[in-house]
């Protein structure tokens, strides 16, 4: 069967890659056309448009390229109209992808699946109206958004397992490094290791890496490693780190967490890569204008937790330093509290039980791609 898939940033490369493998497994006459990354190009098929053409993120720089974004858009919709794919697979990137269902939907009457739906429950909650008119088959990776979707919209979604969940019980079958291997590969000490997880971009590191360094220091029998992060140099993080007890550490996250006693971390897919590993976190995310986002928090902005960890327990397992509450006597008092022998420490651990049980075993791409192909097919 002929599928054509829409990924806009580098997360849905990585996830449309595992999907589109899985795919072949399936259906061994799978042809692929998409717009996405090296990943995907790496599975095989035609690749249309590069993500990187695509990915304007924010007010200004979406304001900047309307007119690149409108040309991607008809052609998208063209190219579509000329291959006549069996399915069109859209993988989060709403913005772009529901304009995409909604053309597909009215004008081709083609299936529209929607893979890592669109977090309509944090934001945009309105847009729940095109899905159910342009969306025949919804797709989620997070356990939460069932009861969003079926009790409150009744919508149904399939929820197929979680890919961070996947990729760390990978890593954890296969890897053997002890502690002692592990520092002396890295060039480290033997002393016991706070994790700092400042984020991936520029701006989080700058906003939230010092303040983490600063709280984190106090506790000199623990040695301070930084998870480099790939799109960022060395030059970068020295800006911040020059003459601190911070050592850096590159594509090494995952052994990193491995090891690691306790952990500082921004906001985002880190904080439930922690839990999965099990190392009692911090949530640190500092923002501009902190009285006006914790106002939003309260007022406008729908959910109640902004770690994954959280959101998936519903209930506060990890502490959340976000907005008013980001402060460094904060951030010291609270990962003091995480160190062995602490209470709280195994509270936290008690919660990351319950967040694995909610994700459960499934195996995410391997659960859509069967689920989709049958879907295709008519029997699903």
């Amino acid at each position: 069967m002929k599928y054509y898939l829409i990924a806009g940033e580098a997360s849905g490369d990585l996830h449309a890659s595992h999907l589109m493998k899985e795919m072949k497994n399936i259906d061994s006459e799978a042809d692929f056309r998409f717009l996405g990354g090296d990943l995907m190009q790496a599975v095989g098929g035609t690749l249309v448009r590069h993500y990187r053409e695509m990915a304007y993120m924010g007010f200004i720089p979406v304001l900047l390229h309307l007119r690149t974004i409108f040309r991607n858009l008809r052609q998208c919709k063209d190219d579509i109209a000329q291959w006549k794919p069996d399915v069109v697979i859209l993988v989060d990137y709403p913005g772009f992808n529901l304009k995409i269902a909604k053309y597909v939907h009215s004008q081709l009457h083609t299936p529209v699946f929607y893979y890592i739906s669109p977090k309509i429950w944090a934001w945009k909650e309105y847009r729940i109206k095109n899905i159910k008119r342009d969306v025949d088959q919804l797709f989620s990776i997070l356990p939460f958004e069932v009861p969003f979707f079926e009790q409150k919209h009744h919508y149904p979604i399939h929820y197929v397992g979680n890919p961070t969940a996947d990729e760390v019980r990978k890593f954890k079958s296969g890897y053997a490094e002890n502690f002692e291997q592990f520092c002396s590969r890295n060039n480290l000490d033997r002393r016991p290791v706070i994790a700092l997880l400042a984020g991936s971009r520029k701006q989080e590191i700058k906003d939230n890496l010092p303040a983490m360094i600063e709280a984190a220091q106090s506790f000199g029998d623990y040695q301070l490693v930084l998870a480099g992060a790939p799109s960022i140099d060395d030059d970068y993080y020295a800006t911040y780190i020059q003459g601190q007890p911070v050592t850096v550490v590159h594509n090494d996250t995952y052994p990193l967490l491995s090891h690691a006693t306790a952990a500082l971390v921004t906001s985002g897919t880190a904080t439930l890569e922690t839990a999965l590993f099990g190392v009692p976190q911090v949530v640190c995310y500092e923002t501009p204008v902190p009285w006006l986002i914790s106002f939003l928090r309260k007022r406008i902005i729908k959910v109640k937790y902004i770690s994954l960890v959280n959101l998936i327990a519903d209930r506060e397992v990890v502490t959340e330093l976000v907005a008013d509450t980001f402060k460094v006597e904060n951030i010291r008092r609270e990962l003091g509290l995480l160190l062995p022998g602490q209470p709280e420490r195994e509270q936290m651990l008690q919660g990351y039980d319950e967040v694995q049980t909610a994700l459960g075993n499934q195996i995410a791409p391997e659960q859509a791609a069967r689920m989709m192909y049958l879907g295709v097919r008519g029997k699903g």
